[in-house]
């Protein structure tokens, strides 16, 4: 897991989601560079198992980010173990494929809660920490569905744009502190839960709209977002980067 890059030697970094997928990669990368990550997700046998497989430098916690008291709790710890919070990723999402038919407001409420809520709550708790400190580096994992449109994912397109607004506010409001707030905003990419959900049907036609051919991956995603989270990107901030092959061009 050795990294001759140690852009976050001495930093900690929470990643949400992390027990597999994009969340997993980023967990293991910020870790190869030098920080301590607490893995944070409600899959806490999964982040369990990610972590030893990684080989260190990564501390997996269960997590249920559109639950205050699991995210209080989350950061107890972190600030109980560590002492502070440099970086926060926030990746925890549910990916559904329902078409608009079937949407009702349970269904709707489910995605908000962890695709939006879960985000508040998390920048929430983190923020307050590092405006303590007077550094942060926050990244939210958006989506490119917000400009694609994409069918059968209508509350999951809803909660994203949600999350592209709040990155933008949330960078004016933090500013002041030295935090930045940053997006980076995938395509479709072979993780676990797309391969195993009806989006796998997708890359195809994906492909075809992509600038760059093939299929996107968890580790495609990663620079964007170790770059994001570093202190390289302290005159960036309220921004959200493509990390989709070229298939959006905005």
């Amino acid at each position: 897991m050795a990294n001759s890059i140690r852009r976050f030697e001495g930093r900690v970094a929470i990643v949400t989601g992390a027990a597999q997928g994009i969340g997993a990669a980023i967990a293991r990368r910020l870790a190869s560079e030098g920080a301590t990550v607490f893995a944070a997700d409600i899959n806490e046998a999964g982040a369990e198992a990610m972590a030893k497989a990684a080989g260190g430098g990564i501390v997996p916690v269960g997590c249920d980010v559109g639950e205050p008291d699991s995210v209080a709790a989350l950061h107890a710890r972190v600030l109980k173990e560590a002492g502070k919070i440099d970086v926060l990723v926030n990746n925890a999402a549910i990916v559904p494929f329902t078409p608009w038919d079937e949407v009702d407001f349970a269904h709707w409420r489910r995605i908000m809660r962890v695709n939006l809520d879960g985000v508040f709550l998390m920048c929430r708790a983190s923020s307050d920490a590092m405006r303590k400190a007077g550094y942060g580096r926050i990244v939210n994992i958006i989506s490119n569905t917000i400009l694609a449109g994409t069918p059968n994912m209508a509350a999951y397109v809803a909660a994203k744009g949600g999350v592209f607004g709040f990155t933008r506010a949330l960078a004016t409001e933090l500013g002041q502190y030295r935090i930045t707030v940053n997006g980076v905003s995938p395509g479709l990419t072979a993780s676990e839960g797309v391969m195993a959900s009806p989006h796998k049907e997708a890359f195809g036609f994906v492909e075809m709209l992509q600038a760059i051919k093939g299929h996107g991956r968890p580790e495609d995603i990663v620079p964007a977002v170790a770059f994001l989270a570093s202190e390289e990107a302290h005159w960036i901030t309220g921004q959200m980067i493509n990390a989709d092959a070229g298939m959006v061009r905005w």
